[in-house]
């Protein structure tokens, strides 16, 4: 009897377009989170400044490497099936 094989899409990665709204999405939070810690570091006082500006400066660059990174598990490795040898092939031992 012949085993039939079934493939999974599952194990497929993410569309090209789903992928890519997935990035947009990352940066484009990651690059409003930025615009307000620039806009907060002319409105709060002290010790504060510096840490919306180093946000300010910092984001960019997670913006970008976040946008990179692409969608998470994107994809993974199938193990194709073993092949069984056809009735024709055993032998008798």
């Amino acid at each position: 009897m012949a085993r039939v094989v079934v493939q999974s899409a599952t194990a497929l990665p993410a569309s090209p377009e789903e992928d890519r709204k997935h990035r947009m999405r990352a940066y484009s939070t990651a690059m409003s989170i930025r615009m307000a810690c620039f806009i907060l570091v002319f409105f709060v006082p002290g010790y504060w400044k510096l840490v919306f500006g180093i946000g300010a400066v910092v984001l960019p660059y997670v913006a970008v490497v976040l946008a990179n990174v692409g969608a998470k598990g994107a994809s993974r490795a199938v193990a194709p099936p073993v092949a069984q040898p056809l009735a024709l092939e055993q032998r008798p031992e």
